[in-house]
């Protein structure tokens, strides 16, 4: 197993998360020694999933956007779900967040509809990127290279398709922190 004790992820996220692609990595991180911070919008003591086809659990917001920065963590992690990186890609805070850890050479690991969060901050183009099927399309309109894979890792980008990759997407984002 990856060590990962004194690493800190922050995963970025707000209501309406795929429920297992939040939950599962945080959980595989933390079992591989990270502290893991949920991070959202101000205002937001916890924020609600989504659970495959209704809303599920709530999880607890440990740092808002505007209290923390790219150079506390040595990773970020987007979650997918449809709600949640549609709401997020409108928010400059969470975008200006994203490109800081882009600049900062630091891994940004984004599943499903995540890489959403990858168009809007500008990282998909010229990068090799995978994503839900369904942003095929917006990914090539962005300039990336769409592939069908379980996990594709093009520099410091880690992006995956969906829930079933989610030991994959974890595993990789565990290689990319620990060096």
């Amino acid at each position: 197993m990856t060590d990962l004790n004194g690493k800190r992820i922050a995963v970025l996220a707000t209501d309406g998360f795929e429920q297992s692609e939040l939950t599962e990595p945080k959980r595989r991180l933390e079992a591989m020694g990270a502290k893991v911070d949920v991070v959202s919008l101000p205002g937001k003591d916890s924020i609600r999933g989504w659970d495959k086809k209704d809303w599920g659990e709530a999880v607890p917001v440990d740092k808002v956007l505007g209290e923390v920065a790219a150079s506390d963590y040595d990773a970020l992690v987007l979650p997918g779900g449809v709600i949640n990186p549609d709401h997020l890609r409108q928010e400059v805070t969470a975008v200006d967040f994203v490109k800081a850890f882009a600049a900062a050479d630091k891994p940004v690991a984004a599943i499903c509809h995540g890489p959403w969060m990858l168009v809007e901050s500008g990282l998909a183009k010229g990068r090799k990127l995978t994503s839900w099927s369904s942003l095929k399309t917006d990914l090539s309109n962005a300039g990336a290279q769409w592939q069908d894979s379980e996990v594709v890792v093009d520099g410091n980008i880690i992006t995956s398709r969906n829930p079933g990759d989610i030991p994959a997407f974890s595993q990789a984002i565990a290689n990319a922190v620990a060096g």
